[in-house]
């Protein structure tokens, strides 16, 4: 059964169910508050186009039988009827789109007052009300006005409406441009998935998918839900998902995204996060609550706009009486007085940031970077220290065989084949780090005879007639194994960071092996970015200080804070804070997660825990350490469009103020400057579409 998409119940399909088709695809609801609350957005636009249409095909006529004599027209005059005059017909068709294509304003201005406020609403409606109040009194009761200023603007305010709606129906459409790639996401989830029942495979929609379920994808089938492979090989298409262009190869014990295309195997997915908790869903609700959240920059043009339109109002009173009192004209001032509170809305200023934020998420959702919200992208831009957890960030997090150094007539294949005969079936670390080397050689590894297990210090073990010890410098100097003529070897590697396993053969030494957790690959240029950009980056750890040198030291960090405490991670944050510097923290552990909420932005690794997950400000989903360079930029970037489209709606309003106080300005065409104002400012942000995450 389907799921409502806003309360989530499940709801039967029958011919008395609600639902609604939206852009092709058909949506069930249990409740109507549930359809109207989801069709809000679409009522919203719909009714825009409708008010709208109502503008412009009673406003062009207003302006035709307006403008007829000037124009040649006269002919269109004449069809009215003559015992009437053209001002009452002229009023019958202002007055609708005064009170209902203007409704939106009006309500808005109200709101404005209540909370003692002023905003672009307070212009529009003052502007529109004094050009429509003005011409009904001079149609109604013209002995109030002097015989020379008899002239009706119903055409004005009619028009001005009109482009002001128009000018938000593009918005409207723009936004939904710049919001493109999550809705094209939304449309990858497959609506059925194959899973095993009872030993049987059935096709159920996929809201009926359990956790725990097994799942299985053929090739060229998309993957329904987020899960582990428990059998197959295959390579899967990533790209929708984390950007990336290559197929991922999947195999027994690997992640799978769901919506992402299996390409070649069969798989069987154990499902592991269903419904509203899978990744995709994930992303598109940051993205949602992203686009609604307010970034501090806009929370500053908000207050801007508080004293800018009441200044706004001032001068448009003041052209007037200029006009009024010092030219003697009033129809020049009551122009001006229009023309000045229509060019001067500051629509565009209010859709300078989010227009830009929207993009900017939209994007970095895109390339499977996660942004929870516009305050993170205004936070990452200033930042000026990266502190990197080393284990599992920096590091695989997975010890590693590193070197193998045979001694005596070994080779390396006699070193590690016997190493993994005393280790074979071992669940230590070293030992299944050296198991996995190994295997990875195609090497085959035969049980041991003998096998015994000598706590901190390492394993004896035999095999035919060779006798096996393989372990630490303890082991080998209590079974009487010379090690001091390769003391040197071993120290090297051990100042390298490595743990140094030293292996015998019958009562010789034959070789060490050097294990470590290995850095990752992206790890090396994602800190060269970043100390390129002028950013200090740091490590910080828990581990021994010498091992996190040597990790440090092949990365390029000067700054190392090691032997710390899981509790004191945030207490390290904290006192970089108080140094004055904005500190990102990149990681990806539940002890890290205090350090996370710390940091003036934390930025977690997808394959983290859920606690790092959901403290941090940005998650970055494909591991990639490049991204946390790639989300500075992007962050930068839009910034800097926001900055752009500030500066230039604070342009074109204080800009046009003179001309339109001076009356050179008709209020019509401020209408549509203004109008077209906010189109450049939604244009301009749409240009981060274009932002390319570049990689060496």
């Amino acid at each position: 059964m389907p799921k409502d998409p806003i309360c989530g119940m499940f709801v039967r399909e029958s011919p008395d169910a609600l639902r609604a088709t939206v852009r092709g695809t058909e949506y069930y609801f249990c409740s109507n508050a549930c359809l109207q609350t989801f069709l809000r957005p679409e009522i919203e636009v719909r009714n825009l186009k409708r008010m709208t249409a109502l503008s412009f095909i009673l406003g062009i006529p207003l302006l035709l039988f307006s403008m007829a004599d000037l124009i040649g027209l006269e002919a269109i005059v004449n069809l009215l009827p003559s015992f009437v005059k053209i001002e009452f017909w002229l009023f019958l068709l202002a007055t609708p789109v005064q009170f209902i294509a203007g409704k939106r304003f009006y309500r808005g201005f109200l709101h404005a007052i209540k909370s003692r406020s002023a905003n672009m609403d307070t212009l529009i409606a003052i502007g529109t009300s004094a050009a429509w109040g003005y011409s009904t009194v001079v149609t109604f009761f013209p002995a109030l006005v002097p015989p020379n200023a008899r002239v009706v603007y119903f055409e004005t305010a009619a028009l001005i409406i009109g482009f002001i709606l128009l000018g938000k129906l593009l918005e409207h459409a723009m936004q939904r441009r710049a919001t493109d790639a999550v809705r094209k996401l939304l449309g990858l989830q497959p609506k059925m998935a194959r899973v095993i029942r009872e030993g049987k495979e059935i096709e159920v929609p996929v809201e009926e998918v359990s956790v725990g379920d097994i799942v299985v994808v053929r090739p060229g089938e998309k993957i329904p839900v987020d899960g582990i492979v428990t059998d197959g090989y295959s390579s899967v298409d990533e790209k929708m998902i984390t950007g990336e262009s290559i197929p991922v190869e999947k195999k027994v014990g690997d992640e799978a995204i769901g919506a992402t295309i299996n390409k070649s195997g069969m798989l069987r997915i154990r499902a592991t996060k269903v419904g509203s908790d899978t990744t995709l869903a994930q992303i598109v609700k940051l993205v949602e609550e992203a686009s609604v959240a307010r970034a501090p920059i806009e929370r500053l043009a908000d207050r801007v706009s508080g004293y800018f339109v009441p200044l706004v109002v001032l001068i448009a009173l003041g052209a007037f009486a200029t006009w009024l009192f010092l030219a003697g004209s009033f129809i020049q001032g009551f122009t001006a007085l229009v023309a000045v509170l229509i060019i001067a809305c500051p629509c565009a200023l209010g859709l300078a940031t989010p227009a830009a934020i929207i993009v900017g998420v939209g994007k970095g959702a895109e390339s499977g970077i996660l942004i929870k919200g516009g305050e993170y992208l205004e936070k990452a831009y200033k930042v000026q220290t990266i502190v990197f957890d080393k284990t599992g960030t920096l590091t695989k997090g997975i010890p590693s065989v590193t070197d193998v150094v045979p001694l005596s007539n070994t080779t390396e294949r006699d070193v590690l084949r016997f190493a993994a005969i005393s280790e074979k079936g071992s669940e230590h670390p070293l030992g299944e780090a050296i198991i996995r080397r190994v295997e990875e050689m195609g090497l085959e590894v035969p049980d041991p005879t003998y096998f015994e297990a000598v706590p901190g210090h390492g394993v004896k073990a035999s095999h035919s007639d060779t006798e096996i010890l393989l372990g630490n410098r303890k082991l080998m100097r209590d079974n009487n194994i010379s090690i001091e003529a390769q003391e040197d070897k071993i120290q090297k590697l051990e100042d390298e960071g490595k743990t140094a396993t030293l292996l015998a053969l019958n009562g010789s030494l034959a070789g060490v092996i050097a294990v470590a957790d290995t850095i990752k690959e992206s790890a090396k240029e994602a800190v060269d970015d970043l100390k390129g950009m002028g950013l200090e980056v740091v490590m910080l750890t828990g581990d021994n200080r010498r091992t996190a040198k040597a990790i440090a030291q092949q990365l390029g960090i000067d700054k190392v804070i090691s032997e710390v405490l899981p509790g004191q991670k945030a207490l390290v944050i904290k006192g970089l804070q108080k140094e004055g510097k904005v500190v990102a923290m990149v990681g990806d552990g539940i002890n890290d997660a205090p350090a996370l909420a710390q940091a003036d932005i934390g930025i977690a690794l997808g394959s983290g825990t859920d606690v790092a997950v959901e403290t941090g400000g940005i998650v970055l989903i494909k591991d990639d350490l490049r991204d946390v360079v790639a989300s500075i930029k992007l962050s930068k970037k839009t910034m800097s469009k926001i900055k752009q489209n500030l500066f230039w709606a604070f342009a074109y309003n204080t800009g046009f103020i003179p001309v339109a106080a001076s009356g050179l300005l008709s209020p019509v065409f401020a209408a549509i400057a203004m109008a077209m104002s906010s189109v450049s400012v939604i244009t301009n942000s749409l240009t981060l579409k274009k932002f390319q995450i570049k990689r060496r």
